[in-house]
């Protein structure tokens, strides 16, 4: 998943040796589309804060001419691509932060001037003829613009020393650094004479090991395949008896049983209430009144709309650790996609469907038991059912696509997607879209 992205970034050892913690232990004109590039992807991968909270997604492209000829022109146009993408989808950091990976030589683009400024971090890798002087006014001015600013630790580029003067996150590519390295730029970086707040960024952080050398090391902000290694494995542990309680629901609401049966059952669980009724209540709902009892929520909502807050809700979590996270994303980005896409490809169906569809392909993973058994006696449409068992119907090559997003896998992409007739740049912008609902939801979950 991260290796296209240490090629993007182009890190490499400072010394033959070990990971961080091995080593320790041892010693505004509306711009034109981008030009065209086949089968260029969007992928998006988590970033978390030091509480262990999903704190935003670091956004870069990437195709099959990338891994095999990454010089600075085609760098260039990907980070074109990237720009107008963004550009054509400011919805996506709408909540939380969005990093975005960028060659010092693209900072020139006019892309660059149309971006949103919220909540977004430009992370600069600095090219190897950067001028220190031209750079830097040209930081200064994105800066008073309002965009957050962050370099990469390149002690041996010129512009290096005055560009991370200017930065307001001080990054570094942990795969391909040293521990004593890090730990010196981390002093070094905080303890700079600045009149802003600066925070740390550590990309490409692999092992668990890692994330705590860095969390030590006073980083703010952790990005890697170390958050996938502490997702539990089927056998760990049992399903949370709360989200037990959620399905039981869900199975009510999409039979038979009478409004005050729902809501005598959603009344055994008080936590389960409270959140239910704040969730309803939220921005993200967008009720324009408040909703002050089960009973009138179920009436005002009706069934298949609390039936999609219902799915959204077995996702929550109350003390999560990356792994959580990770499936929380999964699942609520996966419904949203095919919601997206779907409105796109079959105008006019509903898209409740499509949502359940992608939310429910992740139920397995949430509770631990195979999906065939917990869908058994879920009343579902036949179009669901078969995308999820079969692989076949209607929703199956949205499902396919959403999953192949999700995975980051390029071919997949590019295979799914041609079979769902979608392009890249429409997969690409239901990914942000997706992703910043993702965030609004989660938003909630405190």
């Amino acid at each position: 998943m991260f290796s296209s992205l240490k090629k993007l970034f182009g890190g490499q050892k400072e010394e033959i040796g070990q990971t961080p913690a091995r080593a320790e232990r041892e010693h505004h004109e509306p711009e034109a589309e981008a030009p065209a590039m086949a089968a260029t992807f969007l992928c998006r991968e988590a970033v978390f804060d030091r509480k262990n909270r999903l704190a935003g997604h670091l956004f870069f492209l990437q195709d099959s001419m990338l891994q095999a000829n990454a010089d600075s022109e085609r760098q260039r146009q990907f980070d074109q691509s990237l720009l107008a993408t963004l550009n054509a989808s400011p919805e996506a950091w709408n909540t939380s932060l969005a990093f975005i990976p960028l060659n010092s030589a693209s900072l020139e683009l006019p892309a660059v001037d149309n971006l949103k400024t919220s909540n977004l971090v430009l992370l600069i890798q600095l090219a190897p003829d950067a001028d220190a002087e031209s750079l830097g006014a040209r930081l200064e001015t994105l800066r008073q613009r309002g965009l957050a600013i962050g370099i990469f630790r390149q002690p041996k580029n010129p512009a290096f020393t005055q560009s991370i003067l200017l930065a307001d996150y001080g990054v570094v590519d942990v795969g391909s650094s040293e521990a004593g390295a890090i730990r010196d730029f981390s002093s070094a970086f905080r303890a700079s004479e600045k009149t802003h707040p600066v925070h740390l960024f550590g990309g490409n952080i692999e092992t668990l090991d890692d994330h705590r050398f860095c969390h030590q090391t006073h980083f703010d902000y952790f990005h890697g395949r170390f958050a996938a290694a502490s997702i539990q494995r089927p056998n760990e542990v049992g399903a949370d008896p709360h989200k037990v309680q959620l399905l039981h629901l869900l199975r009510l609401v999409q039979g038979d049983a009478e409004t005050a049966e729902i809501a005598e059952a959603m009344k055994q669980d008080p936590l389960l209430t409270f959140r239910i009724l704040r969730y309803l209540n939220s921005a993200a709902l967008g009720l324009d009144h408040r909703i002050d009892s089960l009973g009138q929520a179920l009436i005002i909502l009706g069934r298949q709309r609390l039936t999609r807050w219902l799915s959204v809700l077995l996702f929550s979590v109350r003390e999560p650790n990356f792994g959580d996270w990770l499936l929380v994303e999964s699942a609520l980005t996966r419904g949203r996609l095919m919601e997206v896409l779907g409105a796109q490809l079959m105008p006019g169906k509903a898209k409740d469907p499509l949502f359940l569809t992608g939310i429910f392909s992740c139920l397995d993973r949430l509770l631990h038991r195979p999906l065939a058994e917990l869908l058994n006696d879920m009343p579902l449409s036949e179009d669901v059912r078969a995308a999820l068992l079969e692989r076949r119907g209607p929703f199956a090559d949205l499902l396919a696509v959403a999953e192949a997003s999700d995975a980051f896998d390029l071919a997949r992409m590019e295979s799914t997607a041609l079979a769902a007739g979608l392009e890249p740049h429409a997969v690409n912008r239901a990914l942000l879209s997706a992703t910043a609902w993702a965030s609004e939801v989660t938003e909630h979950w405190e």
